[in-house]
């Protein structure tokens, strides 16, 4: 049967759901149900891209990859507004430059402050249900594959993925001429140059995976960073209430909008992103051998942290954290389709969540108590960062020059 989708799109649905399953206790099946337009569209999104990236690649191609990144350079250095007129980097920071109507900055500072607050919860969040659960999602996969994440170390990666996400969430920090609005542009043009190598190679298959980093890949991806992490957070203990919910969608949304997910895969309140979160799930292929490899190596990345004292110690420890809080977001099918072992059991949540219930309720309350907590929080994770990088922690973007 030919499909106007790539074949990848619902490939697995019956595993698909299992995994998905979850979601269902937190709305209303007749509302996370896609009809068969929006089914179609979701496969469709498999082939979009993101036209404007798209466009400084191209002009990279005309203009040569080094003076075409030396623009990229000059544009993050505030001088957008002197490139050339015809300059595919002047016309994508012009763009951004503009913030959509829908922008609140009040709400993205407090939504800074909400994940200021999540410490250490929330990047084990991140790391063991939004990163290792969507190891999962096979057909993703295959983009870290072919780049070369396994050569280059899953203890890089989630260093230089880190520092991006403080980046961004830092007080401002997504706001035009600020580090995270920068990084971010940057990470978003790399994105279009996987995206245009990987499509010429002869062993990627477009009609059964899609485009290289593709619409629905980048909204579930965005997901991630948003609605799973909300979830996680409550899973773990951390309070989050309505309010605060929606103000990390917002700063979300709008970090999505400048990392180039089309309007339409955005969602502006948590409950709407639960429902796209549930229909992409059921559209991603499910584990192969891709799974186990990235799984393992993500594993073992506490071994290879740099604490400065008891380091076997503190390694190991945090390794069996990790796993713990793994097997509690994916269960023991989740373990064994990442190739780990389904004998290990959530101790760590089970022990810790109760604690930081109390511990945060208790202090939010207080007069400066949320304020004590965000400042916290906000040191915890400016620790951890230095922790994965070991003594300092370089930008991110010197990889793409290579």
């Amino acid at each position: 049967m030919s499909h106007s989708y790539p074949t990848r799109h619902g490939k697995d649905l019956p595993i698909a759901r299992r995994i998905a399953a979850p979601l269902l206790w937190l709305v209303r099946q007749q509302d996370a149900e896609p009809s068969d337009a929006e089914w179609t569209r979701l496969g469709q999104a498999l082939l979009e891209g993101d036209p404007l990236a798209d466009d400084v690649v191209r002009y990279f191609q005309r203009v040569g990859h080094r003076a075409g990144w030396g623009e990229m350079q000059q544009a993050t250095a505030g001088r957008w507004h002197e490139l050339p007129p015809n300059s595919a980097v002047r016309a994508l920071f012009a763009r951004c430059a503009q913030t959509p109507d829908w922008l609140d900055e009040q709400a993205l500072r407090r939504g800074a402050a909400v994940i200021a607050r999540s410490g250490k919860t929330g990047m084990r969040v991140l790391r063991d249900f939004g990163l290792m659960a969507g190891y999962q999602a096979s057909a993703i996969n295959q983009t870290l594959v072919k780049t070369g994440a396994l050569e280059k170390g899953a203890q890089r990666r989630v260093a230089e993925t880190t520092k991006w996400w403080m980046d961004c969430t830092a007080e401002d920090g997504v706001l035009p001429g600020h580090t995270g609005f920068n990084t971010t542009l940057k990470v978003r043009v790399i994105h279009a140059l996987v995206r245009a190598n990987l499509s010429q190679r002869d062993d990627w298959d477009t009609a059964y995976l899609g485009l290289p980093v593709n619409q629905l890949d980048m909204q579930v991806t965005w997901l991630a960073f948003s609605v799973m992490f909300l979830i996680g957070q409550r899973v773990l203990g951390v309070p989050v209430s309505k309010a605060e919910a929606a103000d990390v969608m917002q700063l979300w949304r709008y970090i999505g909008w400048l990392m180039g997910v089309d309007e339409k895969h955005l969602c502006a309140s948590e409950y709407a992103g639960r429902i796209a979160l549930y229909r992409n799930l059921l559209s991603q292929a499910q584990a192969d051998e891709t799974t186990v490899q990235l799984a393992q190596a993500l594993a073992d990345e506490p071994l290879q942290r740099y604490y400065g004292e008891f380091q076997w110690l503190r390694s190991h420890w945090d390794k069996q954290v990790h796993l713990s809080i793994i097997r509690l977001f994916v269960g023991a099918k989740g373990m064994r389709a990442l190739g780990l072992s389904r004998w290990v059991l959530p101790w760590y949540p089970l022990l810790f969540a109760p604690v930081n219930f109390l511990c945060h309720s208790a202090l939010r309350v207080l007069p400066g108590g949320k304020v004590w907590l965000t400042q916290r929080g906000r040191r915890k994770q400016e620790h951890m960062l230095n922790i994965l990088f070991g003594s300092a922690a370089p930008d991110i973007i010197q990889l793409a020059e290579h």
